[in-house]
């Protein structure tokens, strides 16, 4: 029970969501995250890091970025619930399509002051 209670909390959250959402459609790097949902990157920071911990998502480097992408192993295991939730339940929900709008066209270069 202890690791079904973990993974619910980290899916319920508003922002780790909202991260769910704009990692199914592509890789992006903290401070993009953070333009989009318009919080500081050491907010964002631990957001991804619970989520990490619990396998949903994994990171890359790349070059000065480290990318973060969907566990599709992991989302593709969970309960026909959760995957709902991350795959169909949120596609109408005006927040996730104003992030997934804002997500193309997000330029990571300014973005990241490195």
């Amino acid at each position: 029970m202890r690791d079904l209670m973990r993974v619910l909390k980290a899916v319920a959250d508003k922002n780790r969501m909202r991260i769910l959402k704009m990692l199914e459609k592509r890789k992006m790097c903290v401070c993009e995250l953070a333009a989009v949902l318009e919080i500081k990157q050491p907010s964002v920071s631990k957001h991804l890091s619970l989520l990490k911990n619990e396998g949903f998502i994994e990171d890359e480097r790349n070059g000065q970025w480290i990318d973060y992408s969907l566990c599709r192993e992991k989302i593709n295991i969970f309960t026909p619930v959760i995957q709902s939730a991350v795959r169909n339940w949120l596609n109408d929900d005006p927040v996730i399509k104003k992030d997934l709008k804002k997500t193309e066209t997000l330029c990571r270069q300014s973005l990241c002051k490195k």
